[in-house]
């Protein structure tokens, strides 16, 4: 690999950390990838070489879920006390927290986005999210069941949540660290053991978090972290009949292949897949207000976000206001490298991302639409930055419901917009899509709002805001948007297996 060559703003504990041979962390330790092959990281602002991770086999997540297994087990891990694995998860939350600041240095460099989004948002988000399970522990309780016996038996029914053993996790590249506590945070509560693949272009923030979980005190083999290639080490979990339950956040297609895989020991799976998430305006919202809000939802994190609001519906009647505010929103955004604090948003995660990203436009344009802004390379780059995955935010007019910009998910800063008059027909298009994941609804009118939010297809609908999560709050979304709830105390219930035990007091 060629030198890397690293913003001058970068703090010396990350030059060290990306300069690192980065290996794979199984049983409490760090060691080479099996096959001794590497992969290169990119730096997605310059497109040249950033770090290199090991490229992980099958024979290493056999090794990874050895180690699970054994630590399941283990009267170490099996039999500490409630009190004691939150306090676990609470000291890993206050590590993230005091390495916030380059996490999300690492973050920034990985994936492009821009150095504040990753450190309040990803690094926020893992910190928030790690405090939070560490208080369930404790208070995820069981319940006693009043029953109906035949023949005057005296029953005592109750139940307990047992965690339902190694877990395997398989995270997505667009938010990197946060979507591995997502997982990481509620398995651990509930006292699985993880084996964990983060994606193959933005590994760098979860190795360094594993570090982090060995200082907190975990013992060795409750997480284990192997990089790699999805095709062999997600694959490998998915298939593999030592693990118990497979997480999962990332594409539809990628999720119908790992359903299929579990089937093999009949795995537990829960997925959190695409969406096409429909923003929806009524006549009575401030154009300016909402033109904002619109810009936001889909062009934070560069478009590269599953409840981006990538379907805008505004009512006719203040269509034009609308889009002449956005259009101007657009225009006026940053875009830029990630470290810029200028930077507003930053480069697609890859070369592979970006292209596929402007063949949706190209496809949009060949079906009629219009490009009302973007769509191209941005013109006041850096001549060092000119090898970057970059694309201005785009904005297509003059859309109609039957394209596939309308219909696929993109997954990068492109807004396709339509005006609407009859309410119902609205519905109708919110709901024309495969996805279900969320919605936005602006208006003044509660009624409506209400009515809206009720008949769209939504796991999450937002009204008069957009794109806001919590820890305490569930997430998921209806048909191929995935199956079963991140986050919030339903969560728990993805980890754990329910028993009923029966107790004859006659």
């Amino acid at each position: 690999m060629s030198a890397v060559v690293l913003p001058p703003s970068t703090p010396p504990a990350v030059a060290d950390f990306i300069s690192r041979e980065h290996g794979l962390f199984i049983d409490g330790g760090w060691r080479a990838g099996e096959s001794g092959e590497r992969l290169v990281t990119y730096n997605p602002a310059t497109g040249q070489p950033l770090s290199t991770i090991a490229a992980g086999t099958r024979a290493d997540v056999d090794a990874a879920v050895a180690a699970a297994r054994r630590a399941l087990s283990d009267p170490v891990w099996r039999d500490i006390t409630p009190l004691e694995r939150g306090e676990l998860l609470h000291r890993l939350a206050e590590l993230v927290a005091t390495h916030a600041d380059e996490l999300a240095y690492i973050e920034s460099l990985d994936n492009g986005k821009p150095l504040s989004v990753a450190r309040a948002v990803d690094a926020g988000t893992t910190t928030k999210l790690f405090r939070y399970f560490a208080g369930w522990p404790s208070k995820f309780e069981g319940s006693t069941i009043p029953l109906s016996p035949r023949n005057g038996m005296r029953i005592l029914n109750y139940t307990v949540h047992e965690p339902i053993g190694v877990v395997g996790a398989i995270v997505p590249w667009n938010f990197p660290m946060s979507m591995a506590s997502w997982k990481l945070a509620p398995a651990l509560a509930t006292g699985n053991t993880v084996v964990l693949k983060p994606a193959e272009e933005t590994s760098l923030s979860t190795l360094r978090l594993a570090e982090l979980i060995a200082e907190a005190g975990f013992p060795p083999g409750v997480v284990n972290v192997v990089t790699g290639i999805g095709t062999v080490v997600g694959a490998a979990i998915a298939e593999h009949p030592g693990v118990d339950k497979v997480a999962f956040t990332g594409s539809t297609e990628v999720g119908r292949r790992i359903t299929t895989a579990a089937t093999g020991n009949m795995k537990k799976v829960s997925l959190e897949l695409g969406g096409k998430s429909p923003h929806i305006v009524l006549a009575d919202a401030d154009p300016v207000a909402v033109a904002a809000a619109a810009a936001e939802g889909i062009f934070f994190n560069q478009g590269q976000t599953c409840t981006a609001g990538s379907r805008l519906y505004v009512h006719a009647d203040i269509y034009d206001d609308v889009m002449s505010a956005l259009i101007a929103r657009a225009q006026e955004i940053v875009v830029g490298p990630g470290q810029d604090p200028a930077t507003q948003m930053g480069p697609l995660v890859s070369a592979r991302q970006l292209e596929t990203v402007t063949g949706y436009v190209q496809s949009g344009v060949a079906q009629g639409a219009r490009v009302a802004a973007g769509g191209d390379t941005p013109a006041n780059l850096d001549e060092k930055y000119r090898g970057g995955y970059f694309l201005s935010p785009t904005v297509l007019a003059e859309t109609t419901q039957a394209m596939r910009v309308v219909q696929e998910e993109i997954f990068g800063p492109v807004l396709v917009a339509m005006p609407w008059r009859d309410v119902d027909e609205l519905i109708d298009k919110a709901n024309d899509s495969p996805y279900g994941l969320a919605a936005g609804i602006w208006t003044n009118d509660i009624t409506a709002a209400h009515r809206i939010a009720a008949a769209v297809k939504a796991g999450t609908v937002w009204i008069n805001c957009y794109n806001l999560t919590d820890p305490a709050s569930p997430f998921g979304g209806y048909k191929q948007s995935g199956w079963g709830r991140e986050m919030g105390r339903g969560v728990l219930e993805e980890y754990t297996e329910i028993k009923s035990v029966w107790v004859n007091l006659t």
